[in-house]
């Protein structure tokens, strides 16, 4: 097994990795993981993060991605409103994304998600940190 997948599966075993997957029948058609910061660390333009950050987020959406062949028809909405679903679960608190503007990179590059889902989903634009790169936030309530 080649390390990046012995690494992502010890994640899975020690109960350390999170993400809302998105099925038609037995066929997954997309997921969003998210975690602590620490659990998900890696930000591409963290230089340009860093330098705006000024509250740390409780949870990061790392990624939010469709297989080719579904996207356009709901299933990153879906898989976003999974997460902050399960977030909200795990004690809610303030959510950041880093999507890009979808009408400046293809799909297929859209690993974070398009800017246009999560502000579907009520994320607020906090600021820029890359051409293209946001970074949103929301605060996300606990379930009781």
């Amino acid at each position: 097994m080649p390390p990046k997948r012995e690494r992502k599966l010890a994640r899975v075993r020690a109960g350390t990795a999170h993400a809302a997957l998105v099925f038609d029948g037995d066929d997954c058609l997309g997921w969003c993981q998210f975690g602590a910061p620490d659990e998900v660390p890696r930000i591409k333009s963290r230089a340009a993060y860093e330098k705006g950050l000024t509250t740390a987020p409780d949870w990061r959406i790392a990624c939010n991605f469709v297989g080719k062949g579904h996207r356009r028809q709901g299933v990153a909405t879906a898989a976003l409103a999974g997460a902050l679903d399960l977030i909200a679960d795990l004690g809610g608190g303030r959510v950041e994304g880093y999507p890009e503007d979808a009408g400046s990179v293809p799909a297929g590059f859209l690993f974070n998600g398009a800017l246009s889902t999560y502000e579907t989903l009520g994320f607020v634009r906090d600021r820029m940190i890359g051409k293209h790169r946001w970074v949103v936030a929301k605060v996300v309530e606990p379930n009781s």
